[in-house]
């Protein structure tokens, strides 16, 4: 093997521990180039490219908000929804939010295991199971529900409060034009 100058170096042993480079050397390895931006202008027109975009951002917000509760985008909005509608069963919250029965199951086994809600059979009809919020889950919608009121106030700063509320309509309508197309 020959080395800087063309000097022949010796073959290393197996398991010999491997020569340390020199510290530039080592230093120039470890110095990776910035991940190159893509280009995304083919994209700019998809107002569903956008709002990915910022959906993406505002998730990693609801997460490190959300975390210690150990509570999830579903779970949050499953708490929300039963707190302010009261009798509300596991096909309407399914409907609502756009999950599959079996997923929507998984998801409820979770909540219920945790303790924040629980199935009560319907007196009406003995098929439905009604999702109620436990004591626990009546704390944690209530505490998760005064951290919602601001946690995504520094990533929406750019925007005015009309602006906020001019695109929570806009969004809205998109959302309510496709849950029409729905049977």
């Amino acid at each position: 093997m020959t080395g800087e100058g063309g000097a022949r170096r010796p073959p290393r042993r197996a398991g010999a521990p491997a020569p340390a480079a020199a510290p530039a050397e080592a230093a120039s390895a470890r110095a990776k180039p910035p991940p190159r931006e893509l280009d995304d202008t083919s994209l700019q027109h998809l107002v569903g490219y956008a709002a990915s975009r910022a959906a993406i951002e505002l998730r990693k917000v609801f997460t490190a908000h959300m975390a210690p509760f150990d509570l999830r985008v579903a779970e949050f909005t499953i708490l929300m929804l039963v707190a302010s509608n009261g009798d509300v069963n596991q096909k309407q919250l399914g409907r609502a939010l756009d999950i599959s029965p079996p997923n929507m199951a998984v998801t409820l086994d979770r909540m219920v295991e945790s303790g924040w809600v629980e199935r009560v059979r319907s007196t009406h009809d003995r098929r439905a199971q009604h999702i109620h919020l436990t004591a626990r889950g009546r704390a944690l919608a209530e505490q998760a529900r005064r951290i919602s009121t601001t946690m995504e106030a520094h990533s929406l700063t750019a925007l005015s409060p009309a602006e906020r509320a001019l695109l929570i309509e806009l969004l809205r309508k998109i959302a309510a034009r496709g849950a029409a197309r729905k049977p």
